[in-house]
């Protein structure tokens, strides 16, 4: 693993431990914002439950290096089950975390996917897949 992949992966996971502690601490209302209306879950209980799963996965990007690759992948589709709440944000024109016009909240949407490949790329597991599959 080149120092660029594991550094970029140690940020994401530096990232994600930071971003849910805010969501249980000083960012929670912005996170409320981004909860999904039709979602059968309390909004407190999808917001606090989201942030202990960022902090775990964050923390597994951190220290689990010899599972990078599995690791890579959950963090992959935790950025694409979260997507939902980018939507909503952008379709209900909500003001959270400084995106206050219908122009900065489509950008972020346009970020999501920036975030997946970052996961798949900083831990292997896109090379992972394509050797597995050219060995196949």
């Amino acid at each position: 693993m080149s120092l660029t992949r594991t550094f970029a992966r140690w940020l994401l996971g530096a990232a994600l431990v930071f971003t849910g502690t805010a969501h249980l601490t000083f960012a929670r209302e912005a996170f409320v914002a981004q909860v999904p209306s039709w979602l059968p879950i309390p909004v407190d209980v999808t917001v606090v439950a989201s942030g202990v799963v960022e902090i775990a996965l964050g923390l597994a990007l951190l220290v689990l290096g010899r599972w990078r690759v599995a690791v890579g992948w959950i963090v992959a589709a935790f950025f694409v089950a979260i997507f939902p709440g980018n939507i909503e944000q952008f379709v209900r024109g909500t003001d959270a975390f400084g995106l206050d016009t219908d122009l900065a909240r489509g950008i972020r949407l346009l970020f999501q996917p920036v975030l997946v490949v970052w996961a798949l790329w900083s831990t292997g597991a896109w090379k992972a897949w394509r050797a597995r599959r050219r060995d196949c």
